[in-house]
């Protein structure tokens, strides 16, 4: 079993503010990076927690991101936010946007958040989580360079492009999921090849386009959609959501863009946000269609191994493995 470090969330928290602000992030991007990154490795979300914190470093010492950002927010209709994300990671932009969002959607009904010049590089729940928590409903769309293959086909046209949601509950957490419509994250993937194990049959083929488990085979080739066509048609609704909806690259049009290995290109976010006062919610029956799901034995909602994983890492700290400590602790010398 690989050597591993164990670590509470205190430190986790610490290590990562410590290394971007060695690395050339502000006060504000760092505290909005390492809240989102943070949440994500003590959500049991390895895969965009730590694991990410070199990408942005190298991303920023290439010149590709800003790690200064500043996002501009303008209103063009009453139910629209519109986020310039001025090239900077997205937890930035959410802190400037999420609230105006927010605020129009209980205007309106329902309200659109528009990110464009953003570096989503994170995982896509935190920002509907954060909205379901304050009583909305939402819907997040992301694209990404192209990493994924049309089913048939052998070239990648569509990013990992997830799909996340959240509803809000009284008494519980929000009700939150999110998805790539790949059969894997990207992020998986990687750690699969990092760890020395496969992957699922299903999840991608070769460069010569012949099916694969291997990982790094699979990285070298394209990933496929879950559920065949299917979800291939969901990963094209989201890269025309996302990206020319919003005046932003399509996933093809980022690849072309030439980004760091491993790390995704400028693009877009939108964000639908709606207020279930202004629609008539009857929450006794999504809390009714929660418990028959809940109380099937080996079903469980979306997002309570989330939860689980919290509070156990809250007690218990979270094992990181000693490579990528050692690696991360590198880029803050003396820290």
């Amino acid at each position: 079993m690989a050597e591993t470090v164990r670590m509470t969330a205190e430190e986790v928290h610490g290590l990562i503010r410590r290394v971007l602000t060695a690395n050339g992030f502000d006060a504000a991007n760092t505290e909005a990076i390492a809240a989102n990154m943070g949440g994500a490795e003590c959500s049991g979300a390895a895969s965009h927690g730590l694991f990410r914190l070199p990408g942005h470093v190298r991303a920023v010492a290439a010149g590709k991101a800003s790690g200064q950002a500043r996002p501009a927010v303008s209103r063009p209709a009453p139910g629209i936010v519109r986020v310039d994300g001025d090239r900077g990671f997205t937890p930035i932009s959410h802190r400037a946007g999420l609230a105006p969002l927010a605020e129009a959607a209980r205007e309106q009904g329902v309200a659109v958040l528009a990110i464009a010049r953003t570096l989503h590089f994170a995982a896509l729940w935190p920002e509907v989580e954060t909205l379901a928590a304050g009583g909305l409903c939402a819907i997040a769309m992301t694209s990404s360079p192209p990493y994924v293959a049309q089913p048939g086909g052998t070239q990648r046209v569509f990013g990992t492009n997830p799909l996340a949601f959240g509803w809000p509950r009284q008494g519980h957490p929000p009700m939150v999921w999110d998805m790539a419509t790949a059969a894997m994250a990207r992020g998986e993937i990687s750690l699969a090849k990092r760890d020395g194990h496969g992957v699922p049959e299903g999840t991608g083929i070769d460069a010569d386009g012949r099916p694969t488990t291997d990982p790094a085979a699979i990285l070298e080739g394209a990933q496929l959609p879950f559920g065949g066509v299917k979800g291939g048609l969901l990963a094209l609704m989201v890269d025309l959501m996302a990206g020319p909806l919003i005046g932003e690259l399509t996933s093809l049009e980022a690849g072309a863009e030439d980004p760091l290995p491993g790390l995704t290109e400028v693009s877009g976010e939108i964000v639908v946000a709606f207020d279930p006062a202004r629609l008539g919610a009857r929450f006794d029956g999504a809390e009714a269609l929660f418990a028959a799901i809940a109380g099937q034995e080996g079903a469980r909602l979306p997002g309570d191994r989330r939860t689980a994983a919290r509070a156990r890492i809250a007690a218990e700290g979270v094992a990181v493995p000693a490579a990528l400590h050692a690696e991360i602790s590198a880029l803050a010398p003396g820290g």
